[in-house]
C-alpha cells in the first residue's frame, strides 16, 4: 500500500532508498520481529536465533552504517534520505531498528572525536563488517539512574550527591572501569562495544562525567541476562557489569570539560532516530486499521462506511503527515549543524512517539476485540509504541530539558 508523501520533492535516488528500505522492512524485519516477539528474552539472543541472520543480511546492505559520515566509510546520505529510510524501517520494526542504529553509536563518537587512530581502529572494521559480528550499545542508562542522566539542566545535574553507578580513575595512561550499567541498555548483553557514560570527577555529579569507548572482551566484563519487557521484545537489553576494566586513556573520547555539550549532540541524533521510526510505527498502525475497515462488516456495511469510523481514520492520517512535518525538518536541521539546536530533536520525539501512541491505540479500537490478538499487528505494535515514550528520555524529562533550553538560548535568538 502507498500513500502521498507530503515531500513533492523526492528525487529518483530518494524514492529508489525509500522503496529499498520498504522492501527490506517489509520481506526481512515484519517476519523476524513476529517471530523474535514470540519467543523468551534469552531465546532471542540463542544461536540458532533468527536475529543473526538478520543482523547479516542488514550488514550487508549497509544500515548498520547509516548515521556514520562517508568520509569514515558511512553511506552519505542526506537528512531527508536517512529520514525516508528511517521511517521505513520503523515501520518494518521498532525494536529491530533501534538494535541496527545503537550498534553504530560508539563508533559514530568516535566519528565525532575525528581521532584518526581510534577511526582505523574501530570505525574501519565496523564500516566494513557485513556479517553482524561487530555492534556496539549506549551505555548510560543505570540501576539508580535513567531519564535523570540526561537532564543537563536541571540542578541536581551537578550536584556531588548525584553519584554515578559506574565510575573511572585515571592510572597514568589507562582508565580503570568499574561499577553497572542496567539491563534497559539496547543490545547490553551481544554488544561487541560500548560508547560508555562514566563518573569521573564525583563531585560534579553527572556533570563530572566522560564518555568511552570500550571493547567488551576486555577481562573484567560481565553481562547479566536479557530483559524480559512487554513492548519491543525483538530488541536485546540487558545488564553490562565492569570490575577493574582497564581501557587505555585514549579511549576516553569526551573528559567532563566537554560532557554536557556532547551529551545534548548525542541527545540530538538519538531522539531523532526515535522520532522517524515513530513514524513507521504510527503509519502501519494506521495501514492495519484502514485495511480492517475496508474488510470488516458491522452493522450490514463495512466499518469504514460509518461515519465514526471515517473520522478516526482521517486524524490517524493526519497524525503520520503531522510526525513527518516537524521531524524531517529536525532532521534536516540537526543533521546539517554543528552543534545541533536540541529542542527541535527535543519536541520532534516527544510529539512523534505521543502520535504513534494515539494511532496504535486507535487501531486496537478500531479493531475491537481483535486488536487485542496476537493475530494481528495491531497488538505488537501498541506495546512498541508504549515503550517509546520512556525510550532515550522519557517524555517528562525531555520536555523539563527542552523547556530549560528555550528559557537560556530562546531569547537570545530572538535579539
Amino acid at each position: 500500500m502507498r500513500y502521498f508523501d507530503i515531500n513533492l520533492d523526492l528525487n529518483e535516488d530518494d524514492l529508489a532508498l525509500k522503496d529499498a528500505a520498504r522492501k527490506f522492512a517489509e520481506q526481512e524485519m515484519r517476519p523476524v520481529a513476529a517471530e523474535l516477539d514470540r519467543l523468551s528474552a534469552e531465546e532471542v539472543v540463542a544461536d540458532n536465533s533468527p536475529l543473526w541472520t538478520f543482523l547479516a543480511k542488514a550488514y550487508s546492505l549497509g544500515y548498520h552504517k547509516l548515521l556514520l559520515p562517508d568520509c569514515y566509510g558511512g553511506l552519505g546520505l542526506t537528512p531527508l534520505q536517512i529520514s525516508l529510510v528511517l521511517e521505513e524501517l520503523g515501520w518494518g520494526s521498532f525494536g529491530l531498528s533501534v538494535q541496527l542504529a545503537v550498534g553504530s553509536f560508539p563508533f559514530y563518537l568516535v566519528c565525532m572525536s575525528g581521532n584518526e587512530e581510534l577511526i582505523e581502529k574501530f570505525v574501519t572494521p565496523y564500516c566494513n563488517c557485513t556479517d553482524g559480528s561487530i555492534r556496539g550499545c549506549w551505555g548510560i542508562t543505570e540501576p539508580e539512574h535513567g531519564s535523570d542522566t540526561l537532564a543537563a539542566g536541571e540542578e541536581y545535574f551537578s550536584s556531588p550527591a548525584m553519584k554515578g553507578s559506574v565510575r573511572g580513575r585515571i592510572e597514568g595512561d589507562e582508565l580503570v572501569i568499574n561499577g553497572q550499567k542496567s539491563a534497559w541498555v539496547s543490545g547490553g548483553t551481544i554488544a561487541t562495544h560500548t560508547m560508555l557514560h562514566l563518573q569521573i570527577e564525583p563531585e560534579k555529579g553527572f556533570a563530572g562525567s566522560g564518555v568511552c569507548i570500550v571493547p567488551l572482551d576486555h577481562p573484567g566484563v560481565s553481562r547479566g541476562k536479557p530483559l524480559e519487557k512487554l513492548g519491543q521484545r525483538d530488541l536485546n537489553q540487558g545488564e553490562i557489569y565492569f570490575d577493574d576494566v582497564r581501557i587505555p586513556l585514549s579511549h576516553l573520547l569526551v573528559n567532563p570539560d566537554f560532557y554536557v555539550p556532547t551529551l545534548d549532540t548525542i541527545l540530538a541524533a538519538a531522539n531523532l532516530c526515535m522520532a522517524n521510526w515513530s513514524i513507521g510505527l504510527s503509519r502501519a498502525a494506521f495501514e492495519e486499521a484502514l485495511n480492517y475497515c475496508r474488510e470488516r462488516v458491522q452493522g450490514g456495511r463495512p466499518l469504514i462506511e460509518h461515519y465514526t469510523t471515517k473520522q478516526r481514520l482521517f486524524q490517524m492520517f493526519a497524525r503520520v503527515e503531522t510526525q513527518r512535518a516537524l521531524t524531517r525538518a529536525a532532521t534536516n536541521l540537526n543533521f546539517s549543524i554543528n552543534p545541533p539546536i536540541v529542542e527541535y530533536s527535543l519536541a520532534a520525539k516527544i510529539q512523534s512517539t505521543e502520535l504513534a501512541f494515539a494511532n496504535a491505540d486507535d487501531a486496537i479500537q478500531l479493531l475491537g476485540g481483535n486488536g487485542l490478538t496476537r493475530e494481528y499487528l495491531t497488538e505488537k505494535l501498541f506495546r512498541d509504541a508504549r515503550a517509546t515514550l520512556i525510550e532515550d528520555g522519557s517524555t517528562e524529562t525531555l520536555a523539563r530539558h527542552g523547556g530549560h533550553l528555550l528559557m537560556e538560548e530562546y531569547p537570545k535568538r530572538l535579539d
